[in-house]
């Protein structure tokens, strides 16, 4: 086995820059260098969103590997893990184990992590919604971080994986970058054709379906009737683009809404905000939340998997249930006419996040795990060699015995 510091190679195949991805540099930055070498393997389109917040010490090596039948692909990756001599292979999302998972285990590496970062709900029929391949891959798979509870509950007993191979650890964020006092941009506000005085609803967000924004326009539109001057400010980019701005003039709300792609300046636009919207179908933990809180900015959120652990209804924010165009509205409406709750809210949001969700917990948390599971995989590649080592005595001293009855037989004829 390598000594220290132990290479740990962090795999995506995700050609897109999300929570999951912002997880991934989370760990690259902080990881102990004294105990950890981290280095990156994704896809080319995904090295070129990260490679300007990737630490000068991390290497990334592009690598397009989708699916294990990916032969090349998969031996490239293998190359990669012998050439680093890696020690971890943490893959990120079920697809990017799939294909990771087994190629580490054939490898022999020492340990194999995954951390699946949210509920598939997407997955239904036979084989998808059976899990099958997912505790196929899981012989494979040494050790599961779990986002959140409702994350660990969900790979228990969802998709049945071994209890004792799942581990909560919660996301976190750089907290230290988002100040409630933090004011926004001169001029952005009207850069965006909003006026100073516009209650302002920032979501921020992936425009894909799980992120649930079909929902947010429905219920927009029922706001501007209570609220004529709200304006909602899309951020993020996505495969929905083109589709949610025609929503938006199918509704007519098309003045007070805009798309501003993807920003790295996240503290900026939650700055700007009045409130927050995730309105999401699925999640596992979601950043947002967390930055909003850290950031004193109140949240409406759907109540699903561990959006709950960040946002508590009536107490650090406002749940509603997923879909729920009525409810929704009705949510965003209540905190925009009433500022003192809010305002108590976000204050209580904040204090919770900064109890709970640092990236200090996170990584002290993962560094753990690392560490006991490179303990864990010593120790039995100890009992391995020494099981072999015991095989071999037997296997010889059978072969020395059977030599001198040999022997013995010739020499009393």
């Amino acid at each position: 086995m390598n000594g220290i510091p132990i290479a740990v190679l962090h795999f995506t195949n995700s050609v897109v820059r999300g929570g999951a991805e912002e997880h991934i540099l989370t760990l690259l930055r902080n990881l102990d260098r004294k105990i950890f070498r981290p280095l990156l393997v994704c896809p080319p389109e995904c090295a070129e969103k990260l490679r300007p917040d990737l630490p000068g010490d991390v290497p990334l090596e592009r690598l397009q590997y989708q699916w294990p039948y990916q032969v090349r692909n998969a031996l490239h990756l293998a190359g990669i893990l012998r050439d680093y001599r890696v020690g971890i292979l943490h893959s990120h999302l079920f697809a990017s184990s799939l294909a990771a998972s087994p190629i580490g285990w054939l490898s022999r590496v020492p340990v194999i992590l995954e951390t699946p970062h949210l509920r598939e709900a997407w997955r239904h029929g036979l084989i998808k919604g059976s899990y099958v391949i997912d505790r196929a891959v899981g012989t494979c798979v040494d050790h599961y971080v779990a986002v959140s509870d409702a994350n660990a509950r969900y790979l228990i007993e969802e998709k049945k994986l071994p209890a004792k191979k799942v581990h909560v650890i919660r996301n976190g964020c750089d907290l230290r970058k988002f100040d409630p006092e933090r004011q926004a941009p001169r001029g952005l506000k009207m850069s965006l054709g909003f006026s100073e005085d516009d209650p302002v609803v920032v979501v921020l967000a992936r425009l894909e379906p799980q992120k649930g924004h079909r929902f947010l326009l429905q219920a927009h539109a029922r706001v501007l009737r209570e609220v004529p001057a709200v304006r909602l400010v899309c951020v993020g980019a996505g495969a929905l683009d083109q589709e949610l701005q025609g929503q938006c003039h199918q509704l007519q709300i098309q003045d007070s809404v805009r798309f501003v792609g993807y920003q790295s300046n996240v503290a900026d636009w939650l700055a700007l905000a009045d409130i927050t919207v995730l309105p999401s179908l699925f999640e596992g933990l979601p950043l947002v939340a967390i930055e909003s809180l850290a950031a004193q900015r109140c949240v409406v959120a759907t109540a699903v998997d561990g959006t709950t652990e960040v946002v508590i209804n009536e107490r650090t924010g406002l749940t509603v249930p997923p879909g729920s165009v009525q409810e929704l509205a009705e949510a965003i409406v209540r905190l925009l006419r009433q500022a003192e709750l809010r305002h108590r809210l976000a204050r209580a949001g904040r204090r919770w996040v900064l109890d709970h969700f640092s990236d200090e917990q996170q990584i002290r948390k993962t560094e753990e795990l690392y560490l006991r599971a490179w303990d864990m995989s010593s120790h039995q590649m100890k009992r391995n060699r020494l099981a072999g080592a015991a095989k071999r005595f037997v296997r010889d001293r059978d072969h020395v015995t059977r030599a001198e009855q040999s022997v013995g037989a010739q020499e009393s004829r």
